[in-house]
């Protein structure tokens, strides 16, 4: 059980985090003030009365941008803190290592990216 002792804080925080949840939920169902008028019902607190059908079709290209703005969005928070990471000189034998795991994860990267070119996601016609 010795080995579980430095995980005590993040659980620690995990319950902190939870319970603040919980409680500020709790008490702003108790104390909030409970006003029901026609514009709060709204779908939307705009001031404008919704017209159309709620599900309309959005082609999937927006959705297939998103994903790929995500995709290489992550790519760059990885690449910062591999740069940092490579930096660092206290870690013994890491450099190639972790030059040879950044190429195969680019790769990998450049690989999807063509998918993703060959099947026209990047199109706008």
């Amino acid at each position: 059980m010795d080995y579980l002792a430095p995980y005590i804080p993040i659980l620690m925080l995990l319950v902190i985090a939870l319970g603040f949840g919980i409680v500020t939920l709790a008490l702003s169902g108790l104390i909030g003030p409970r006003v029901i008028t026609f514009t709060k019902l709204l779908p939307y607190e705009c001031g404008n009365v919704p017209t159309g059908e709620a599900n309309v079709r959005i082609p999937i290209k927006f959705y297939l941008v998103a994903l790929l703005f995500l995709l290489f969005d992550m790519e760059t928070v990885l690449i910062l803190a591999w740069a940092i990471a490579f930096r660092d000189p206290t870690i013994p034998n890491f450099q190639p290592y972790a030059f040879l795991a950044m190429v195969f994860f680019l790769l990998i990267l450049v690989v999807g990216f063509i998918y993703e070119w060959r099947k026209g996601a990047l199109e706008w016609t």
